[in-house]
C-alpha cells in the first residue's frame, strides 16, 4: 500500500498506544506492530530460552527464571516465546499468576494449585484428561478440612465454576482445584487455613500433581503427536515483598526456601522472577539452586560513555510509528513522521525520555495524544507531559535515595545494598546491557531533576 495514500486516526492511534495491552505475536494484528529489541538488548534471550527446551532438553523437566523491570515487555516476549515452542510441536500453557493468587499473600501450596489448574483447564481443552484419582482424593480431604469452617460450596459459585462438568457429569479436575483456589484468594481466612493444611503435605501434593496429572498428560500429549507440555508462569514477578509472618521477606521464601517445589514439577517451566532479587544478599542462594535467571533489560537510548545508541533508538521510533501506520514497512513510517510529530525531534525526545523502558514510552505517548488531542502532536505538550511525570517521580524520594542515585551516576552500578534494591523496585534506576556486560542508570526524566542537575 503506498504510503501517500495512509492517514492516521488520532483516536485510532490513542487505542494502539494503550500502555496495558500486552501484544500476542500470534495474532497477525499484533505482529505487525511488534518490534525485536533482541539485537540491542545484549542477546537473543527468547531464542535461549526455546533453544534451553526444544535442543538441549526436550525429553527432561527444564526450570528457568525470567526477570526484569515490570513493563519492560517481558509478558509480550514471553507470549513469543509461547507460539514459537507451539510451532516446534509443544503443548504450552501459559497464563498470568496475579489471576489467580493473592501477590500480597502467596504461600507454595497456592502456587502449585495455580499451576495445577491451569495445567488442567488446557488440557481437558485439549480433550487430554488423565483420571487422578489420587490427586482428586487430596483435593477432597483438603476440601472436607476447610468446609468445618467456611461453605466452601456456597463460596465458591463464581462465574465459570458451575459449567465446568465433564460429559458424565462429574466436576473437572480444573474446576474441582478451582474450588479451592478461587475462594482462597478472597479469603484470607481459608487461604491460612489451606496453606496451614497443605504445607505440611507439600511433597503428597507434588508427587500427587506429577504423578497423577503432569507425567500421564505428557505421556498423552505424545500420543498425539507432541513433544511435552511447558508451563510459563507469568507475573509472579509482581509478588509482594513484605515478610511472611515468620520474618522471611516473602520473595526469598518462595523462590529460595520453596524452590525445590517450584523446580521438582515434572514439565518444562519458566517463571517471571522479582527483579529485587537479583540484588539481594541471598542472591547466591538462589542461583544454587537455579540457573542464572534470564534478564530482559532495558533497551538502549546511550552507551556507558554516554554517546547515543542509534540502533536502540531507530527500534523505538519504529514501536512508536508502527502503531500510527501498521501496514507500512519502517522506511515508509519514517517518511510520514511529520503527520504524527510537528517536528522529528520530538519524538527522539520522547524515546530518550522514557530510557527504553517500553511501557513507559508508551504511556506518556499515550498522555501526549490525550493532552494534544490532534495530530502533529506538539513538542511542548510533551514537555508538560515529562514536567508532570517527573514531578511524580521526584516527590516520595528521600534524602539517603537521592545520594544514592547521585553514586548510581558517577559510577553506572548498583550493589546488592537495601536501598539499590528500592531504586531497582522503584523503577528509578534502569539495568542496561552491552555486549554481555550490565550497566545502570538513572531514568532520563528523574536525571534532569534539580536535586540531581545541581550535582553536575
Amino acid at each position: 500500500m503506498s504510503a501517500k495514500k495512509m492517514t492516521v486516526d488520532v483516536r485510532t492511534f490513542f487505542q494502539a498506544t494503550n500502555p496495558s495491552r500486552t501484544l500476542v505475536t500470534g495474532n497477525p494484528e499484533d505482529h505487525k506492530v511488534y518490534i525485536d529489541f533482541s539485537s540491542v538488548r545484549g542477546g537473543k534471550i527468547i531464542q535461549e530460552l526455546k533453544d534451553n527446551i526444544t535442543f538441549f532438553s526436550p525429553d527432561a523437566p527444564t526450570c528457568v527464571l525470567f526477570t526484569g523491570h515490570i513493563g519492560c515487555g517481558k509478558s509480550t516476549e514471553l507470549l513469543r516465546l509461547k507460539a514459537e515452542l507451539e510451532q516446534e510441536g509443544f503443548h504450552v500453557v501459559y497464563f498470568e499468576s496475579s489471576e489467580d493468587l493473592e501477590m500480597a499473600d502467596v504461600d507454595i501450596g497456592d502456587v502449585l494449585l495455580a499451576i495445577a489448574k491451569r495445567v488442567s483447564e488446557s488440557l481437558e481443552k485439549a480433550k487430554v484428561s488423565p483420571q487422578a484419582k489420587g490427586f482428586r482424593a487430596l483435593l477432597d480431604s483438603t476440601m472436607k478440612v476447610l468446609m468445618t469452617e467456611i461453605d466452601l460450596k456456597a463460596k465458591a459459585k463464581l462465574p465459570g465454576l458451575e459449567a465446568e462438568l465433564s460429559s458424565s457429569g462429574e466436576m473437572s479436575l480444573s474446576a474441582g482445584i478451582a474450588e479451592l483456589t478461587v475462594v482462597a484468594k478472597n479469603d484470607q481466612t481459608l487461604r491460612e487455613r489451606l496453606n496451614q493444611y497443605l504445607g505440611p503435605q507439600k511433597n503428597k501434593l507434588l508427587d500427587a500433581i506429577n504423578q497423577e496429572l503432569l507425567e500421564p498428560a505428557i505421556a498423552q500429549l505424545k500420543r498425539l503427536g507432541k513433544k511435552g507440555l511447558v508451563v510459563i508462569v507469568d507475573n509472579l514477578d509482581r509478588v509482594d515483598n513484605r515478610a511472611k509472618s515468620f520474618g522471611r521477606p516473602q520473595q526469598e521464601y518462595l523462590f529460595i526456601d520453596q524452590s525445590e517445589c517450584l523446580t521438582r514439577l515434572s514439565c518444562h517451566l519458566v517463571y517471571t522472577m522479582p527483579l529485587a532479587l537479583k540484588f539481594s544478599s541471598e542472591y547466591g542462594n538462589l542461583t544454587q539452586r537455579y540457573e542464572e535467571p534470564k534478564v530482559l533489560p532495558m533497551v538502549p537510548i546511550q552507551f556507558q560513555d554516554g554517546s547515543t545508541c542509534e540502533d536502540g533508538m531507530a527500534l523505538l521510533r519504529q514501536m512508536v510509528l508502527a502503531r500510527a501506520f501498521p501496514d507500512l514497512d519502517a522506511d515508509q513510517r519514517l517518511e510520514k513522521i511529520h503527520e504524527v510529530f510537528d517536528q522529528p525531534e520530538a519524538l527522539d525526545r520522547l524515546c530518550c525520555a522514557s530510557g527504553g523502558h517500553v511501557r513507559d514510552l508508551l504511556r506518556m505517548l499515550n498522555d501526549w495524544i490525550k493532552k494534544g488531542r490532534q495530530l502533529p502532536l506538539k513538542s511542548e505538550t510533551l514537555e508538560e507531559v515529562i514536567r508532570s511525570r517527573r514531578n511524580e517521580m521526584v516527590m516520595p524520594v528521600s534524602d539517603q535515595e537521592w545520594e544514592l542515585l547521585r553514586q548510581v551516576r558517577r559510577r553506572k552500578k548498583v550493589s546488592g545494598d537495601q536501598g539499590y534494591q528500592t531504586l531497582i523496585r522503584s523503577r528509578l534506576v534502569f539495568e542496561y546491557r552491552d555486549r554481555g556486560e550490565s550497566w545502570f542508570d538513572v531514568t532520563p526524566i528523574l536525571a534532569e531533576a534539580r536535586e540531581l542537575k545541581n550535582e553536575e
